[in-house]
């Protein structure tokens, strides 16, 4: 898991893009506060990767899971983890 940040000179936005490394994996979303919970699916490549990217507002930290085949998991790699109460479990956090 990986999360690269590429910082937009053109406007105040940071263009994330989420990585899942998973060969055994059939569809991986990524949910978070950038897209208010909805999960969007990350493409499929052919060596077992899954990717997506996406513009956020910069200057602020964004909670999100990845949901591998129905099953809520955080990233080992995000810029750290916060309490959830509603979902009583952590989440990751992306801060741009």
């Amino acid at each position: 898991m990986s999360i690269t940040k590429q910082y937009l000179k053109s406007k105040p936005e940071c263009k994330i893009t989420f990585t899942f490394p998973s060969a055994e994996a059939d569809q991986v979303a990524v949910a978070g506060d950038f897209n208010n919970w909805e999960p969007t699916s990350l493409k499929k490549f052919k060596n077992g990767t899954f990717k997506a990217q996406m513009n956020v507002p910069v200057d602020s930290e964004y909670q999100f899971k990845y949901v591998v085949d129905g099953q809520w998991t955080n990233d080992a790699e995000a810029d750290g983890y916060k309490w959830n109460d509603f979902a009583a479990s952590e989440n990751s956090v992306v801060v741009v």
